[in-house]
């Protein structure tokens, strides 16, 4: 059954970090949109007649542009199974009591709210559209609807002449009380405003240490409020993991619709392009808006299942710790690196420096 996502990418404004595949519009063409995705989908033969979705996904960009109905044109026409995971990305300041019922009887039943911060200062240095006060009531009112799955988004390592208190964001997440949150470290992206920034020296590039410190502190702070550390920027509670997001971690096929949406059938990826209105065209032209793809050699599959395996808690299969190298013996007694019931996984201090032993430890898998 597949796995569908779907990429809006529609926002009110682009946020100084965000290097996205975004249109920026004061009126959302979401009639325009809905057409274009089920004309793309009708080109794949996505879904399959007869095939329920097994997890969808409405990622952006901000889906929460959309109005409800449009919303359920889609998830009418990719029919998810009765008790699949449904979520749509949402800006806090999107989610009225309207929305979320809308979204509810539509059969959204988890939403992703991008809170980023609770700091006011600190968003409108961001360019985002809401404030710490939207954030709080977001939560409430998508529960209200009946939305009980809520996932929040954290940025962490960002400049300290903003003063962000990073322990009293991830407080402030806690006392919305989500079912799942997903912290990212700050990065400075090509084509943003942050880049030009840093580059002209008006903003100071991120402190190694500060990152690692908050990084620390979230994944401290969250597994001791009973969150399960499950994947390099993942927290969730018992039951709320990212059953959609999984489907990455463990490479398994998926489809994406939209704009710069990527998809992959186990062995080849591809990917449309990324500028909505060519989008349109060469979708309502009745012709594939793909641009491009890459069909991945079994090294480059076996690298990239060590890649996303390294990702999370489960780790990778491994030999005994008997027929380890001294580097690897090092990276354990260390902490990086943990071995347990022939598996290797990374700790999170080793999830700090995984580009660091991801070349080794690959190597090291495959025997050489």
């Amino acid at each position: 059954m597949p796995h569908l996502y779907v990429h809006v990418p529609f926002c009110r404004r682009r946020c100084v970090y965000c290097d996205f595949a975004i249109a920026v519009r004061r009126t959302i063409p979401g009639e325009r949109f809905v057409d274009a995705i089920l004309r793309e989908a009708a080109l794949r033969g996505t879904p399959e007649p007869d095939v329920e979705s097994a997890t969808l996904y409405f990622g952006g960009g901000t889906p929460s542009l959309l109005a409800p109905h449009q919303l359920a044109r889609l998830i009418d026409a990719f029919a998810p199974a009765p008790r699949a995971e449904v979520t749509l990305e949402a800006n806090p300041d999107d989610v009225t009591g309207e929305n979320a019922r809308g979204w509810a009887n539509a059969g959204i039943n988890r939403v992703s709210l991008g809170v980023q911060s609770f700091d006011d200062g600190v968003l409108r240095w961001m360019h985002r559209t809401h404030t710490a006060a939207d954030a709080r009531n977001a939560v409430a009112t998508a529960r209200d609807a009946g939305i009980e799955n809520v996932s929040l988004d954290l940025i962490f390592g960002l400049p300290a002449a903003l003063g962000c208190d990073w322990e009293r964001d991830v407080e402030m997440a806690l006392e919305c009380a989500p079912d799942h949150v997903s912290v990212y470290g700050l990065t400075v992206e090509a084509r943003t405003p942050l880049r030009r920034w840093v580059e002209r020296g008006s903003i100071p590039a991120v402190d190694e240490g500060r990152y690692e410190r908050e990084y620390l502190l979230a994944h401290e702070e969250l597994e001791a409020a009973g969150f399960d550390h499950y994947e390099i920027s993942n927290y969730a509670r018992p039951d709320r993991r990212a059953v959609h997001n999984g489907v990455y971690w463990s490479g398994a096929p998926y489809v994406g619709l939209g704009p710069s949406a990527h998809s992959f059938d186990g062995e080849t990826r591809r990917w449309n392009v990324r500028d909505w209105a060519r989008y349109e065209t060469i979708v309502c032209g009745d012709a594939d808006p793909v641009e491009n793809a890459e069909h991945l050699t079994p090294a480059q599959q076996r690298l990239e299942r060590v890649l996303l395996g390294l990702r999370t808690v489960a780790g990778v299969e491994a030999a005994s710790s008997g027929s380890f190298p001294s580097w690897l013996r090092e990276a354990v007694a260390a902490g990086w690196v943990q071995a347990h019931d022939g598996s290797l996984r990374l700790t999170p201090v080793g999830w700090l420096r995984i580009d660091e032993l991801l070349p080794r430890l690959t190597t090291f898998l495959e025997g050489g």
